[in-house]
């Protein structure tokens, strides 16, 4: 497993996305700006951060569509910090983020990029204190990053005033507008001098994004990183056609054979998150969940963890994993099939950056495989099918992981004052029985492996119907695309691992259940589910949802 010392901790991705090799000194930047660029090890500006920064010096509005890891922060950010008075102590910036997470991320980038220059940078978000919000705002910070229920609360308490705003940043504006914060958003941007500069960045270009731009900006300039420069195209893509009842046996034979650095399951439901999360734990993987139901707290902790590479695999909502910047996931699975095309390219998007090898495996239902297509014909490119490791193929697996384990332990030596005991073990024992022993207390073999049932979930409609741009699933819509599945077989369980960039993720939303029996319809009835982590002992736990 990847170590916390080999994965870099910035919002800049390696400089090789392609097209643009602009160096960051030939920008025009503060001699404080390029310092900090300079400290970070990077010399040559991506596709956005080239085509964007000289916009935004020249003091012209900018709409951005680019997705997250191809550098955006910083396509915003310095600009911003460069025209920001460091001497004059009121808000100067501001940057509406959709999420705390990206909010926190934002926050620490800019202060990063701006040290040298003294910009004090602060974030507000739900969740958290606000009372410790509030005594950072009278503090006189030049920039404040925050989400747009926070920004409002702090508005209407006039512990928030935005009348010396200059530079005003809409990050991630299409997830904004599908959480439903397009009337929050222009609330706030009422209370932004008209005369300011504006800087739209958003991974889509809807209607209602264009109309931002329309009402709230003077004639800006559009920035498009083009489809190819994406991650969706960088990186090894796989499916796994198999029953819902089968995937997770699957998919942990799949951890086996793959040996992973760093993973993200992604799951459709917090239910489905949470006993994923317990699975993998009861396997042997160390793994965590993140959804929208845990605190503040617990999430960034995990989040921590997960970095740090105390965790190897993080199991996360749509939602809970939107706007993240990790560096150094290697893989990425797909435990459900997302309900919309676009999710899937945020999804696969946390894997592949920095230059690094990328791989998404995503499982599919048979009723589900007309999704697949469409998913497809969105991104341009097949997805390989993928013949599922045997149970034999698994335990190999194990055991290569657990022979270069222990090669690193050798290495490490500090083993002088065991030796004594194993000399005498060898008198008894014979060298091959003890490192068969040795290799078996490493290795997990598959067979012994702790009964795990994961609870169904309802399947997609087979029609596809409300297979929307939105990410709302089940009856409705319009979408036309009528394409039918049909099943692939052959294909390996490797793949290579030379691709690279960035992206992010999308909306996932609920579904009420809704059950008509008789002509009467009864929403949101509760359900019963069981969880058995362990058959032999017979253990179990009824939740209600």
């Amino acid at each position: 497993m990847k170590t916390p010392e080999t994965r870099k901790k910035s919002f800049f991705p390696k400089q090789n996305l392609g097209g643009y090799h602009l160096k960051f000194k030939e920008l025009g930047l503060a001699p404080e700006l390029l310092s900090a660029v300079e400290r970070a090890g990077f010399e040559e500006a991506t596709p956005i951060q080239s085509e964007t920064i000289p916009l935004a010096l020249a003091g012209k509005d900018v709409i951005g569509q680019a997705q997250t890891g191809t550098g955006k922060t910083a396509a915003f950010g310095l600009p911003m910090l460069n025209k920001i008075d460091a001497d004059n102590r009121v808000i100067q910036g501001l940057v509406i983020a959709p999420t705390r997470e990206l909010a926190i991320q934002t926050q620490e980038e800019l202060f990063r990029l701006g040290r040298d220059k003294k910009i004090r940078v602060q974030a507000v978000y739900g969740g958290a204190d606000i009372g410790r919000q509030i005594r950072g705002l009278k503090d006189r910070p030049h920039i404040v990053v925050g989400t747009p229920g926070r920004l409002l609360d702090h508005i209407n308490r006039r512990t928030l005033k935005l009348e010396t705003v200059e530079t005003l940043v809409l990050d991630e504006a299409d997830e904004m507008l599908n959480m439903g914060f397009l009337e929050d958003i222009e609330k706030i941007i009422s209370q932004v001098p008209e005369q300011r500069q504006t800087l739209l960045f958003s991974a889509t270009m809807p209607p209602a994004i264009k109309n931002i731009g329309v009402k709230f900006m003077k004639q800006p300039e559009h920035v498009k990183i083009k489809a190819k420069e994406m991650t969706a195209d960088l990186i090894d893509q796989y499916y796994v056609r198999s029953k819902d009842f089968e995937k997770f046996d699957i998919m942990t034979r799949l951890l086996d054979v793959q040996t992973p650095e760093l993973t993200i399951v992604f799951g459709r439901t917090k239910r489905r998150v949470d006993e994923l999360a317990r699975g993998l734990e009861a396997r042997g993987y160390k793994a965590e969940g993140i959804h929208g139901d845990l605190s503040q707290q617990k999430r960034m902790s995990v989040l921590r963890s997960f970095k740090n590479g105390n965790l190897d695999i993080l199991v996360a909502t749509d939602v809970a994993a939107r706007g993240l910047d990790i560096s150094g996931v290697t893989h990425v699975y797909n435990y459900d099939i997302p309900q919309d095309p676009e999710s899937y390219v945020h999804r696969i998007g946390r894997t592949g950056r920095a230059g690094k090898g990328g791989m998404s495996v995503t499982f599919v239902t048979p009723n589900e495989m007309g999704y697949l297509h469409v998913i497809e014909n969105l991104t341009k490119k097949r997805m390989t099918p993928l013949r599922p490791p045997t149970e034999k193929e698994a335990f190999k697996g194990q055991l290569s992981a657990a022979v270069e384990t222990i090669e690193s332990d050798l290495e490490e030596n500090g083993l002088d004052k065991y030796l004594e005991s194993a000399e005498a073990l060898l008198e008894k024992y014979s060298a091959t029985d003890l490192a068969a022993l040795l290799l078996k207390t490493v290795a997990k073999d598959p067979a012994d492996a702790v009964p795990v049932k994961i609870t169904p979930e309802r399947p997609l409609p087979s029609n596809k119907k409300g297979f929307n741009k939105n990410g709302r699933g089940g009856g409705g819509g319009n979408n036309r695309n009528r394409n039918r599945g049909g099943n692939g077989k052959g294909g390996s369980y490797r793949g290579n691992k030379n691709h690279k960039d960035g992206d992010r993720n999308y909306k996932n939303s609920d579904r009420k259940n809704k059950d008509q029996r008789g002509g009467k319809r009864h929403n949101d009835k509760k359900r019963g589910f069981v969880i058995r982590e362990n058959a032999k002992e017979s253990k179990e736990r009824v939740f209600r949802i």
